[in-house]
């Protein structure tokens, strides 16, 4: 479990989270979701002490964020933030095994390979092991970034917006992915969604968030309704419900 507990974080002078203070569970996919500019991408990048903490405490699996060996914390959770810098010429397999180095130090292992080969097939890059990330397409890319951070074998994965550019083919074949790494490896994924649709079809937890401060959190079929989206992102929208599946109408 991660328990962030009153977080209150500024950027410039300027409040972006404000006493934020909840659990996300073991397990599944849990959702942030909300308006541009809620917080969702920072409170996930503080969880990931990719910032340091202003005020607060977070912890991941009891383990304090802010006081623990990074080395530990690179072997509890793996995170993928929205911009990545790499050398363009670097090839799909070599990408990917960036993954392994907080496991092997640079000497990489028999398993830390077993590992990278496992994470490339989970994501459909076989045929792309070897090319350059500058001769892929932009969801072919996405793909490889997400393979290595699950190649990482952390319990919890943290992305940030991952479907940005990716056409609805491959966002849904990523979401099924992460689903399947939950589902069959006990995986925790932690995801940022600018579609709450996407949030609504394959999370198991949603959290939101609206200028700063933690809105409704639950099931998507428990907590969107038309007040949720009037509250969180002060618009009306039709709800609409298929089975057990909730849907917003654009």
């Amino acid at each position: 479990m991660i328990t962030a507990s009153n977080i209150t974080h500024q950027h410039n002078g300027k409040p972006v989270l404000k006493d934020v203070s909840v659990q996300i569970p073991s397990g599944g996919i849990t959702a942030l979701v909300g308006p541009n500019g809620a917080g969702k991408s920072t409170l996930l990048s503080l969880i990931a002490r990719l910032q340091p903490l202003q005020s607060g405490q977070v912890l991941v699996n009891g383990l304090d964020v802010q006081t623990t060996p990074a080395r530990n914390m690179a072997l509890t959770l793996a995170i993928l933030p929205q911009t990545t810098e790499v050398t363009p010429r670097l090839t799909v397999a070599e990408l990917v095994g960036f993954g392994r180095y907080p496991h092997h130090r640079g000497r990489p292992g028999s398993q830390d390979v077993a590992k990278v080969d496992e994470a490339i097939e989970t994501f459909d890059l076989t045929d792309f092991r070897d090319r350059p990330l500058d001769s892929l397409s932009g969801g072919q890319r996405q793909r490889a970034f997400v393979a290595m951070v699950v190649a990482q074998d952390t319990e919890y994965v943290l992305l940030d917006e991952p479907l940005n550019n990716l056409d609805i083919a491959a966002s849904r074949s990523l979401m099924q992915t992460l689903q399947g790494l939950t589902r069959d490896h006990g995986r925790t994924v932690v995801i940022v969604l600018h579609d709450i649709n996407y949030a609504c079809a394959y999370a198991d937890t949603m959290i939101t968030l609206t200028d700063g401060r933690l809105g409704p959190c639950g099931t998507p079929g428990d907590i969107v309704s038309d007040a949720m989206m009037r509250q969180v992102f002060r618009t009306d929208a039709r709800i609409l419900r298929v089975g057990d599946r909730v849907l917003v109408e654009a």
